[in-house]
């Protein structure tokens, strides 16, 4: 008897605009997952489902999630990372950190699991929120306790990205973390030719360093098989391989045309 090759393995993430692919007319916008690629070998497939501006809620609610568990099978991986619409008070985005939140990811975990996938929760990096004083507050820090908590309850690996960034900001100041968003001056950007200030969307190199220390976290924690995890030393990647979509093909996504996943190698 004759068996096919053996099937990659996949890698499917949900999450939000930190995560999500997005597209080339809103360059310099990066997801870091849509950089996880780079860290990831060739053989592994990347299923990039994460949404702008989507909620853990929401992104169940509108049936992203039920797609990623109607396609997981045996062996397969989820990362699962939200917060930056949680904590908006839209009620069709909005959870509670100690509440809604935990609720609906364990629905994440508990599907991922029913399937005999294996479920990541990755906290969400902290925005960049410098008072005027230059100190860092913390927008997002309930949220993360409420991941660490949900993890250490039902036996999930963490990656604790929040922990990591606050780190990363505080090094960089309030001034030196514009860098890692997307502040730009007018004409500076032919996307933003009125220059723009946000505080959440990360910009090419945020990205890239948020998922080589999620690659790197998987790795070192055993989560993946750390052969699967490379190019950690690589400090740049050349524009083309970041991953941005084409217009056509993210307004297809956003609008439910066709299935929610990125490009996968």
């Amino acid at each position: 008897m004759q068996y096919g090759a053996p099937r990659r393995p996949r890698v499917f993430l949900a999450g939000d605009s930190g995560v999500a692919d997005h597209p080339a007319g809103r360059i310099p916008v990066t997801g870091w997952g849509q950089t996880m690629r780079l860290f990831l070998h060739p053989e592994i497939e990347v299923v990039n489902c994460a949404h702008p501006d989507a909620s853990s809620r929401s992104f169940s609610d509108h049936g992203r999630l039920q797609w990623i568990l109607d396609q997981l099978m045996p062996g397969d991986y989820l990362l699962v990372s939200f917060a930056l619409a949680d904590k908006k008070t839209d009620a069709e985005l909005h959870t509670k950190p100690f509440g809604s939140y935990q609720d609906y990811l364990r629905l994440y975990v508990e599907g991922a699991r029913d399937r005999l996938a294996h479920p990541v929760l990755v906290t969400c990096y902290e925005r960049r929120t410098f008072d005027r004083h230059g100190n860092l507050r913390w927008s997002l820090g309930e949220y993360a306790m409420a991941v660490r908590e949900l993890a250490a309850q039902t036996c999930t690996p963490l990656v604790d990205l929040h922990a990591q960034s606050l780190d990363w900001w505080n090094q960089l100041g309030a001034e030196g973390a514009k860098q890692i968003f997307l502040h730009l001056a007018p004409g500076e950007h032919q996307n933003y030719p009125e220059g723009i200030a946000d505080d959440a969307r990360l910009r090419p190199v945020g990205a890239v360093e948020c998922s080589r220390f999620v690659a790197r976290s998987l790795a070192e924690q055993g989560i993946v098989p750390p052969q699967w995890v490379v190019n950690l030393e690589q400090p740049q990647f050349p524009p083309e391989l970041l991953g941005w979509l084409d217009d056509a093909t993210y307004e297809a996504l956003a609008h439910g045309r066709t299935a929610p996943t990125g490009p996968t190698r």
